[in-house]
């Protein structure tokens, strides 16, 4: 079976684009103020936006990015709905355990040990990271803010190509925490995020 190349960019902080079969996707959206984006919010022009928790850090240029291009954004429910109130028409609610299909691919959401509280202080719902099963035949795992957990022992039978981990040390896992949780997950690469910023 033959493979699409999948394109991932990482913007610094938690910040990350793929591009896969003809679809662009973000995963927290932090540009504005993100002290090591190279790019700004309005140099992305994503289909997609994934949002892993409630985080200023992780909602970032959100809110912009969707109204201006009209991109669904995926996140849990809490999210969404807050989202919706600040005038974003294109959502699809996950929670922790579930998945969709979308014209991507398939994605669920994952556990995340972290908090969630949106910009304005509103509640943010449940952290989380997602597993995403793209068309071109790749599966990434984006882990979201979180410490160490033993539940990612069971993304080893998923066969992650990209395991994406923070390792920034004190709001999520650090180096060493990052190192056991590769053990667990076996992927083929891994991608460091969450750290310098």
């Amino acid at each position: 079976m033959a493979v699409n190349p999948v394109k991932v960019i990482y913007h610094g902080h938690a910040a990350v684009s793929i591009e896969s079969d003809g679809h662009n996707i973000v995963i927290d959206p932090f540009f504005s103020g993100n002290p090591a984006a190279r790019i700004s919010a309005d140099a992305i022009d994503p289909d997609f936006i994934l949002i892993s928790h409630g985080h200023g850090d992780h909602v970032g240029d959100a809110i912009d990015i969707a109204k201006r291009t009209n991109a669904l954004v995926i996140a849990n429910f809490e999210i969404v709905n807050w989202l919706a109130q600040q005038g974003v028409e294109r959502t699809h609610p996950l929670h922790i355990g579930g998945g969709n299909t979308f014209p991507f691919g398939y994605c669920k959401m994952t556990i995340a040990h972290h908090g969630s509280s949106l910009p304005d202080g509103a509640y943010g719902g449940n952290p989380g990271g997602f597993l995403l099963r793209l068309n071109s035949g790749k599966t990434i795992y984006f882990a979201g803010d979180t410490a160490l957990t033993y539940d990612m022992k069971f993304l080893a039978d998923e066969n992650v190509d990209l395991a994406i981990l923070p390792i920034g040390d004190n709001f999520t896992m650090g180096q060493d925490d990052a190192i056991k949780a590769v053990q667990l997950i076996r992927p083929a690469v891994v991608l460091p995020i969450h750290y310098n910023t």
